[in-house]
């Protein structure tokens, strides 16, 4: 139990169907797969890509992107360190519902941080969390820029822009790194297809 669930008197209940149970009605098991990136290097393309194929191939899928996040969940937070990691400390346990839930979800986040990505990783156990840096070039990024981000961010318009004005760290042992500036988003999907093949996640 967590510091602030102890000090309310609040005590986690454990349902009467388990993961594993969920998971054998899905057919495959639950997962996170966790795609970070630069603004624009093609996360969540290549995300929605891989959830159309898992769709056909009929798992339970859902993507979780950091747009439509914070037209919600994190429509309170702002661009700075302290809120970046509250995004993703949030975003983190709606993640870990789903798995728990059995169903394969596609996280696309810039998530800078190193240290916020390492947490998120320690709410699963292993084989569950997959993560993938989709590298891309900051000059690729911003040719490929369709939403006018990264000339806003140049211009100080937007302030707290990753690769911008603020910094990326980039993951230092990733699952998978897709470049994305040398592979096309449909061939990309296909290598993470494989590669849950591989882990025996589907």
């Amino acid at each position: 139990m967590n510091k602030i669930a102890n000090k309310n008197n609040v005590t986690w209940f454990n349902g009467y169907v388990s993961r594993e149970d969920r998971e054998k009605l899905h057919g495959h098991k639950g997962a996170v797969i966790w795609f970070t990136g630069l603004p624009a290097s093609g996360k969540s393309t290549i995300a929605h890509l891989v959830e159309k194929e898992l769709h056909r191939q009929g798992c339970s899928t859902y993507v979780l992107d950091g747009d439509n996040i914070r037209h919600g969940l994190c429509s309170d937070l702002d661009f700075s360190p302290k809120d970046r990691t509250e995004n993703i400390r949030r975003i983190g346990e709606v993640t870990k519902l789903f798995v728990d839930a059995g169903i394969i979800v596609l996280c696309a986040f810039v998530s800078p941080y190193k240290k916020d990505r390492q947490k998120i990783r320690t709410l699963f156990a292993d084989g569950q969390f997959l993560e993938i840096y989709v590298h891309c070039p900051p000059e690729i990024c911003t040719k490929r820029d369709k939403k006018g981000i990264y000339a806003k961010a140049k211009a100080g318009v937007i302030k707290e822009f990753t690769g911008i004005s603020a910094p990326y760290e980039p993951p230092e042992n990733p699952d998978l790194v897709i470049h994305s500036h040398r592979q096309n988003a449909t061939e990309a999907a296909k290598h993470i297809i494989f590669s849950l093949k591989q882990r025996k996640i589907i």
